[in-house]
């Protein structure tokens, strides 16, 4: 192994058996993305039970699979003195509280000013290399118009220990969310699984189990307010777009969210007198167990701003 590579055990389960092979190892190894697995199973990086595997569309067998991951190296991402709120930070990883308009990692359209550029300069390069070049240290994401906490891994253990957790819904997420309406009841759970909508791939859709990943939310009132609400999402899953779309399948969409959002003319009136111009949506809780101390973290970020000025046009 070369150094900065990193080498990931990966074991197919039974009921995986006969999956393509990306598929299989995607849901056996959480922190590659599927196009990322594809790419290193042609790249001759991937080898399985029955020896070395070079077909992303070959058959997946039981057992152990190994997969050498190269260092990231520089492509778009370039280290830039972009100013960081770090909630917490040691050798292994760190805390970001994100603000509303920052993308996480670079992708098209978005080459630099990402998250990723900012900690490439913050941390020296020092960040684990499973994400691969785009997204190197990058664990899970919010949004780019979502606010809030979000865990970093500086090193392939951390990488690997937290998506373990992710995988196993063991992380503690908690939302804060303005959304249209007051819902009743005024606490409950919505247990619907998500995919990308067939109709318009930029969006999220509720859909039948077995195309989609299983999607949980569960809700509560905390304050009403006019026409509307501020309201906890708890995550026991994390989907792309999850709260969005299960508080819209509700009747209460997120004010100010361009995509899932349809409300009255009078809350429209209210966003664009507050200048409010994102969905009203802050990562407000994070809690885990550190990958590598076993201490159990726990952190909280206020409510940014915008959304407090947000709530106080619309307190009753």
């Amino acid at each position: 192994m070369t150094r900065g590579e990193s080498h990931i055990t990966a074991t197919i389960a039974d009921d995986a058996a006969g999956w393509r092979l990306d598929r299989a190892l995607a849901a056996a190894v959480p922190t590659l993305s599927r196009e990322r697995l594809k790419a290193l199973i042609s790249s001759g990086r991937v080898t399985g039970p029955k020896g070395l595997v070079r077909d992303p569309a070959a058959k997946a067998v039981a057992g152990a699979y190994a997969v050498d991951v190269p260092a990231p190296v520089a492509a778009h991402n370039e280290a830039q003195d972009i100013a960081l709120e770090i909630v917490f930070e040691d050798e292994h990883l760190l805390i970001v509280d994100k603000p509303a308009g920052m993308v996480v990692h670079p992708a098209a359209g978005n080459f630099d000013g990402t998250l990723v550029n900012a900690l490439l300069h913050h941390c020296a390069g020092r960040l684990s290399g499973i994400g691969g070049v785009a997204r190197p240290g990058i664990v899970h994401r919010i949004d780019k118009d979502t606010s809030g906490l979000l865990v970093v891994a500086k090193t392939d253990v951390a990488h690997e220990g937290l998506a373990a957790q992710f995988a196993k819904h063991s992380i503690d997420r908690v939302y804060r969310a303005i959304v249209a309406g007051r819902p009743n009841p005024a606490e409950g759970k919505v247990d619907a699984p998500l995919a990308r909508s067939s109709a318009n791939r930029q969006k999220m859709a509720i859909v039948e189990a077995d195309r989609g990943k299983r999607a949980v939310t569960h809700y509560k009132m905390v304050r009403p307010l006019r026409e509307s609400a501020l309201v906890e999402c708890r995550l026991e899953t994390g989907r792309t777009h999850q709260v969005r779309v299960h508080m819209t399948s509700l009747g209460h969409p997120l004010l100010g969210d361009p995509v899932y959002g349809r409300i009255r003319q009078g809350l429209r009136d209210v966003l664009k007198e507050a200048g409010f111009e994102r969905q009203a949506l802050h990562a407000a809780e994070l809690g885990f167990i550190h990958p590598v101390t076993r201490a159990a973290l726990s952190f909280k970020s206020d409510i940014p701003s915008d959304m407090q000025e947000l709530l106080s046009a619309l307190a009753l």
